[in-house]
């Protein structure tokens, strides 16, 4: 599975605005923000704004897709 990429994140005042490959995909305030912040320089910062705009690929879309009960 790839890693996560295209996500980069703006400060804007108190409020920290995720953008994947440049259209909004998440608005963190508050305690999720400084979450965020304390959490971007020590984690990967792709994977983690994967994660928190829940655009994160768990590697069973295909497996699911052929499984029989999602045949029509």
């Amino acid at each position: 599975m790839p890693a996560p990429h295209g996500f980069e994140h703006l400060v804007r005042g108190d409020e920290i605005v995720i953008l994947h490959h440049g259209v909004r995909a998440a608005t963190l305030r508050g305690a999720k923000a400084a979450d965020f912040l304390a959490r971007i320089d020590t984690e990967d910062p792709q994977l983690l704004m994967a994660r928190l705009t829940g655009n994160y690929r768990r590697g069973n879309e295909r497996a699911a897709r052929r499984h029989p009960r999602n045949q029509s």
